[in-house]
């Protein structure tokens, strides 16, 4: 019999042999790539006796076509009761609604944390000398930031009010026809992001934290985001980590944290990867720096993602692409990004030896050039398959 996933008092996950996982299919290119990632994840649960029982939930323009909604109260409801799921990508509504449903989820949920790991897969093509360099995982904020979506449009009497407001109390000169934007940063929200990067740096065995911001130019949001890291690790974490500056970047048997400015950031993880471990840093840095992260190791058809709350224990794995519409149904595209978002999921639930086979089967089945169009078009002598295809070869390496 299924079982839910629970969550003890102490903050330990409950998985059974026999867990009950809500999923969204995803739109686009969603009804491809899930059956296909579903295939590896069920044969490499079986291998190891165990077996996921699937619940659909809806989100999404397949929602809209069902229920006229496009995230549903019920699949809230569902993510809430059994707390760890998996989807592939979302439509944005056009012409109103939510901006993202993507944000909306996490927002909704609490999942403060998008986890991004980077690594590179043998085999995988890539635009740089060593992509091996690589292995890094970003830790972004996920509720604030640009992302909260607090904006008045230009020219409408709300942002004429906060206009004038803004000169009268701060002698603050905005021209005429400005659309204004708040941008929050916290300091609960930065220390809870920071203390996860901090815990998982310490249970994985990772020797350095990176606090990418931009606090030059924004003292009081980003260049926060840095300072409160910075005491977070003097107050709490003192006897296993250290700042930069409290240690001159000598951290002896202790975790290092040190900050870098965002464009510098940008620059050091293709100049110097294998410098930087650990990232911690805000939303929207957290945005282009996975993207521009996963482009080294083979792109983001192939980058997982998860969105998690820590304390909560609710957790929503993801492909982290878009829904590629144009090639939906064709079976064509790469499934590798909802795959590992479910090795991802298999890691988080303790399916660690189902998680570690998954990867070796899959690098096993791009050694042997057997791989999608996105893969094929850059390696000679590869066989080009479908994205069911990929996913029974790499059943077939299991």
């Amino acid at each position: 019999m299924a079982d839910k996933i629970t969550m003890s008092a102490s903050g330990v996950l409950h998985v059974s042999d026999n867990p009950i996982i809500p999923f969204i299919e995803g739109d686009g290119t969603g009804v491809d790539i899930w059956p296909a990632a579903k295939l590896v994840l069920d044969a490499a649960s079986k291998k190891h006796g165990k077996t996921i029982e699937w619940k659909e939930v809806l989100a999404g323009q397949k929602a809209f076509n069902e229920t006229g909604n496009w995230l549903p109260d019920e699949t809230i409801a569902d993510f809430r009761e059994y707390l760890i799921g998996i989807k592939g990508p979302l439509t944005t509504p056009i012409g109103g609604g939510f901006r993202s449903l993507n944000v909306a989820l996490r927002q909704i949920l609490d999942l403060y944390v998008c986890l991004r790991p980077v690594r590179w897969f043998k085999g995988v093509p890539s635009p740089v000398k060593h992509p091996e360099r690589v292995d890094m995982v970003i830790f972004r904020e996920n509720t604030e930031d640009v992302y909260a979506g607090l904006e008045l449009e230009a020219g409408t009497p709300g942002a004429e009010k906060l206009r004038a407001f803004l000169k009268e109390n701060y002698g603050w000169e905005l021209h005429d026809m400005t659309s204004i934007g708040i941008k929050p940063i916290s300091k609960a929200n930065s220390e809870r992001l920071i203390r996860a990067a901090v815990n998982y740096a310490l249970e994985n065995d990772r020797k350095s934290i990176t606090l990418v911001h931009k606090g030059n130019i924004q003292k009081f949001t980003e260049g926060y985001f840095m300072k409160w890291g910075y005491e977070l690790i003097r107050n709490e974490f003192a006897d296993v980590a250290v700042g930069w500056d409290d240690c001159g970047g000598q951290p002896g048997s202790k975790l290092l944290v040190k900050d870098v400015i965002a464009d510098i950031a940008l620059q050091q993880v293709l100049t110097r990867p294998s410098e930087i471990d650990v990232i911690a840093t805000t939303n929207l840095n957290g945005d282009y720096m996975s993207d521009a992260l996963a482009a080294q190791v083979g792109g983001i058809g192939i980058a997982p993602g998860a969105n998690i709350n820590y304390v909560t224990g609710h957790g929503i794995f993801e492909a982290t692409h878009g829904t590629a519409p144009k090639y939906a149904g064709q079976d064509k595209v790469n499934p590798g990004s909802v795959l590992l978002s479910g090795v991802m999921m298999f890691e988080h639930l303790g399916w660690t030896d189902a998680a570690k086979d998954i990867v070796r089967a899959l690098e096993a089945t791009i050694a042997d050039k057997v791989v999608t169009y996105d893969f094929a078009r850059q390696m000679e002598g590869a066989t080009e398959v479908k994205c069911s295809e990929f996913a029974s070869a790499i059943v077939d390496h299991l």
